[in-house]
């Protein structure tokens, strides 16, 4: 018998995770906790501008075709190989993966000796302080908000009775945002089970905190912030359960 878990990432890559956890015969079941707004936006000159730096796939959905044209010689530094993916799928030729979180992209870009303007199309609302971060390298970050992430008020259709009915045995977090949506859509009494049994697989400490702030007990973290690692976190986790 499949273990099913819930994936609370965004639309689109909640449809790439669904189907690695296919592949791994786990049954997804998607309920995504945010949805992208593209927001209007005035792109920077590139005239100047050195590279581009990514901290989500969906800083690069929300550019658009015509904008990545005029850019996709510039050089892009990507978070994460999910991030490089994105970038790489919508036209961008030069692609360094910084394969980690925000630290090791800080270190990427520093590591790259590039200099001049470095564009940035960000979300609306940001976890960390990447201008400050990269200042003390004399590198210049132009961020324009490109997208919002706004969080879902209710689950998709028929996903929370088989939340509480126990159907669901754990559910995968990619971001701290999402878990808090999700921590705000099981508070109060009628979900004291389903946060004693349900196990958050979370991609970091930072991911899991919602969670623990809002007292669901079973937590496992990934040994690396990456796709890869949750889904190895994914197969143990779902071996466990259909073990004799």
């Amino acid at each position: 018998m499949s273990v099913a878990l819930l994936v609370t990432r965004p639309e689109a890559d909640a449809e790439r995770t669904a189907a690695r956890l296919t592949a791994l015969d786990i049954v997804p079941v998607l309920a995504p906790m945010l949805e992208r707004v593209d927001l209007p936006f005035d792109p920077p000159a590139p005239e100047g501008l050195s590279g581009i730096v990514l901290t989500s796939a969906n800083g690069v959905r929300a550019l658009g075709p015509d904008l990545v044209a005029q850019l996709r010689h510039l050089d892009v530094f990507a978070v994460g190989d999910h991030t490089a993916l994105a970038a790489r799928e919508a036209g961008f030729i030069a692609v360094t993966s910084a394969d980690g979180a925000l630290a090791d992209l800080v270190e990427t870009i520093t590591r790259s000796g590039i200099t001049g303007r470095l564009f940035y199309p960000a979300g609306r609302d940001r976890s960390g302080d990447l201008e400050a971060l990269l200042a003390p390298a004399g590198i210049t970050l132009e961020t324009v908000p490109v997208y919002a992430m706004e969080p879902a008020t209710r689950f998709a259709t028929g996903v929370l009775p088989r939340l509480v009915g126990g159907e669901i045995a754990g559910a995968l977090f990619y971001s701290a945002r999402t878990a808090k949506a999700f921590a705000r859509l099981t508070e109060g009494r009628d979900f004291d089970l389903l946060r004693a049994e349900l196990e958050c697989l979370c991609l970091s400490e930072a991911v899991a905190a919602p969670l623990v702030g809002a007292r669901h007990m079973r937590l496992s973290l990934a040994d690396h912030p990456s796709e890869e690692a949750m889904m190895a976190l994914a197969l143990a986790f779902a071996r466990e359960q259909i073990r004799p």
